[in-house]
């Protein structure tokens, strides 16, 4: 398998909620393998990403550094951080799309995401000027940018918010069937609360999609 880029995702330990992701979305990334999507019509954008949050979003591997050094970099850096307590989720519109947040913003998820930016990035390489001309946005706030060019992203640090993608943008006459059709999907399958307890390497494949390649218990 060629890899194009790697990323560390939080992935759901908890079965029943990782099946319900992956059959909605179409895509399991836990064995790389299509699943029938109920309504592929709101998936296309994020299948590809699989049921998850990201914490490090997708990069390039450094000039220099090789995956096996990615993978025990990771593994010591999860060794020396803590589980994190999610509480319970809640279907929550961001812009145009939907996605899975915890109720309660905690500061030592957001602690965690930063420190996982920061103690990996040694292993990203960096953006050429036309991929950070393609990620900066029009009216992009200054912060935002500093990150961008900092840390290849806009929305870490303290731009950064924990969601699981459901759905690419949905119209707004849309919005409340779409909404429905999730809170039917995942009746039961919401387990609360939720605990981030480990920490998953994944991998994009040539077409695009990702894959979990390996978890890493925290503490």
């Amino acid at each position: 398998m060629e890899i194009t880029r790697y990323g560390v995702y939080f992935t759901p330990a908890d079965t029943a909620f990782a099946e319900a992701g992956a059959t909605w979305l179409g895509w399991d990334i836990r064995t790389a393998k299509p699943c029938s999507a109920p309504f592929p019509q709101y998936v296309g954008r994020p299948r590809k990403y699989g049921f998850h949050a990201t914490l490090k979003p997708p990069f390039r591997l450094a000039s220099g550094q090789s995956p096996q050094a990615l993978q025990d970099a990771m593994a010591q850096l999860a060794g020396s951080l803590f589980p994190v307590q999610l509480g319970a989720f809640e279907l929550s519109r961001i812009g145009s799309f939907f996605a899975f947040t915890p109720k309660i913003s905690d500061k030592p998820l957001t602690d965690l995401a930063a420190t996982v930016v920061r103690k990996l990035d040694v292993f990203r390489a960096a953006l050429g000027e036309d991929e950070i001309a393609k990620r900066r946005t029009p009216g992009m706030a200054e912060d935002k940018i500093r990150n961008l060019h900092h840390w290849g992203y806009p929305y870490v640090m303290e731009n950064f918010r924990f969601h699981m993608t459901l759905t690419g943008p949905i119209p707004k006459n849309d919005a409340a069937t779409c909404s429905k059709h999730i809170e039917n999907h995942f009746a039961g399958a919401l387990p609360e609360p939720v605990l981030l307890d480990g920490l998953t390497l994944v991998a994009e494949r040539q077409d695009g999609y990702f894959r979990e390649l390996t978890r890493h218990p925290l503490g």
